[in-house]
């Protein structure tokens, strides 16, 4: 196995770190849902926004041929630029992949794509799916407060939906603990459940080059490659934590994964960053077939926020997110980076290139805007200084001297901030906190147009399709509202009640959402 590691931390000396779980407020027996003190501190609003959009390349006019020229009556289509880098940041909101489908948490590598409507207008329970009769999608975890029973689909828990083989099919992991291949048309298995050692927790991603492959990690250590072009799921490879050195806090897999143009970029909670090139392709036999080299490793701290921190907390648990030729993500010390990544595949390590501290855990998601702009929810925990002035969500322009374009003060209980992943639109920033409030704040400004009182803690991604925002909670109620009118506080739609907790993120296709929920099923909702 070929590792270009960096250099810089050959000798830093293994920091032992006890095992840990950040959900502890959500995988407790109850959930308190009582109206907290609400905390009214605000954070000055920035002076002057960068626009949010980029112009396109102007379209490169295609050339006749010189034998056989178009009449002078015809016009000829123009061809537009192809983009130079990784990530052409045109793409916020629009789907990924040479193959349909919502193949990876948030549906491309800026996290701003949540799936295909129509939403559904009257709802209801479609399926649901338990893994089999006789038991509920459950399993038993040994973590922080012992060894309890955990059923259902968790934090992120996103299904990827993908059409293949002439087939909706819904590929999700879950605390069984397995990754199912379902039918989105009737939730019956299309293949065996894939079982592994401890739950999964993260979502699933599917290949976006239509290869029959699907990328997740566990609690059991390790992260998989699966084919599913067989008659039962079967494992190609598989990376453990404690593969590179040095690591810190542990050995679970929460981030997703995102492919590009045959790499796979993934973070774990050994704190490390992971590039893997998968060289995949097809055997003699015409399945699938991947030669996987981890070719590059880099811890995803530096002593400067040890220091700052007192504590090794600084696992990884965001997904990965690329814009441009820059790769971003953050860790559980609140360290916000970006690696320059244009040079990998002539063979050059990625190099850091941003830096920000948030003053606190960061387990959402980074999202990209068309600007480069990034939108980091952070969590309310250490109580530090620097977050209660910065916020809980935070709009960063990494081209600038100083980066934070505006933060939002969304504190209401002692422990709060954001685990869920925000959503874009033209005009706004939706996000839901741990003390139960959705919030629609102006994109421009951060400023908060409205608040929505849910039952908490909500740690479900809020998704966005045809002006309606979708949500899920804590007492199991997804709801729908109408945002079209963006600076409206918005009237519900609609409301459906599941029979546990709603901590994963739905994910949208052809008007069906896909979701599991903590009473141990997973669901598909939609209009008869």
């Amino acid at each position: 196995m070929r590792v270009r590691a960096w250099r810089a931390w050959a000798g830093l000396a293994v920091v032992a770190a006890a095992v840990g779980i950040a959900a502890v407020v959500a995988d407790g027996e109850l959930f308190d849902t009582d109206e907290p003190e609400l905390i009214t501190s605000a954070i000055p609003m920035p002076l002057t926004p960068t626009p949010d959009t980029t112009p396109t390349p102007a379209p490169t006019p295609a050339t006749p041929t010189a034998t056989t020229p178009p009449p002078a009556s015809e016009t000829t289509e123009p061809t537009a630029t192809p983009y130079p880098g990784w990530v052409d940041p045109a793409s916020e909101g629009k789907p990924h992949g040479s193959v349909p489908g919502l193949l990876t948490f948030r549906g491309n590598p800026t996290r701003t794509f949540y799936g295909t409507g129509p939403v559904p207008q009257s709802p209801e329970v479609l399926w649901r799916f338990t893994g089999s009769p006789e038991r509920d999608l459950c399993s038993l975890t040994s973590w922080a407060g012992g060894t309890t029973l955990w059923c259902g689909s968790g934090w992120t828990g996103q299904p990827a939906v993908v059409e293949w083989d002439e087939r909706t099919w819904v590929v999700v992991g879950t605390f069984a603990p397995a990754v199912h291949f379902l039918d989105a048309a009737t939730g019956e298995p299309l293949l065996g459940e894939f079982l592994v050692g401890d739950l999964i927790k993260g979502s699933v991603t599917v290949d976006p080059d239509g290869y029959p492959l699907a990328y997740f990690g566990s609690r059991d250590d390790y992260f998989r490659i699966i084919a599913f072009d067989r008659d039962q799921p079967e494992e190609l490879w598989s990376l453990h934590a404690y593969d590179v050195a040095p690591v810190l806090w542990n050995n679970d897999w929460d981030g997703a994964a995102l492919v590009l143009d045959d790499y796979l970029f993934q973070g774990g909670e050994n704190s490390h960053l992971h590039i893997v090139k998968l060289n995949r392709g097809y055997g003699p036999d015409g399945r699938v077939t991947v030669d996987p080299e981890l070719v590059f490793t880099a811890p995803g701290w530096d002593e400067e926020l040890l220091s700052v921190l007192g504590d090794n907390n600084v696992s990884i648990e965001t997904g990965i997110t690329v814009v441009g030729d820059t790769l971003y993500f953050a860790n559980s010390g609140g360290l916000v980076q970006g690696w320059d990544i244009a040079g990998l595949a002539d063979g050059r390590d990625p190099e850091r290139v941003f830096r920000y501290w948030a003053g606190d855990d960061v387990d959402a998601t980074v999202v990209a805007d068309a600007a480069g702009h990034l939108y980091v929810g952070v969590e309310y925990e250490r109580g530090t200084a620097r977050s209660q002035a910065q916020g809980q969500v935070l709009r960063l322009d990494p081209s600038a001297d100083d980066p934070l374009v505006w933060g939002a003060d969304l504190r209401n209980a002692a422990v709060d901030g954001v685990w869920a992943t925000p959503a874009l639109t033209d005009e706004m920033v939706y996000v839901p906190t741990n003390a139960g409030f959705l919030y629609g704040l102006r994109r421009d400004t951060g400023e908060v147009v409205w608040s929505k009182r849910l039952a908490g803690p909500v740690w479900s991604s809020p998704v966005v399709i045809d002006g309606v925002l979708i949500q899920g909670d804590c007492a199991g109620v997804i709801r729908a509202y109408d945002v079209s009118l963006p600076w409206v506080d918005p009237p519900e739609l609609w409301r459906v009640t599941l029979d546990g907790c709603v901590e994963s993120t739905p994910a949208v296709w052809n008007g069906v959402i896909y979701v599991g929920a903590r009473d141990g099923g997973f669901y598909a909702i939609g209009d008869r």
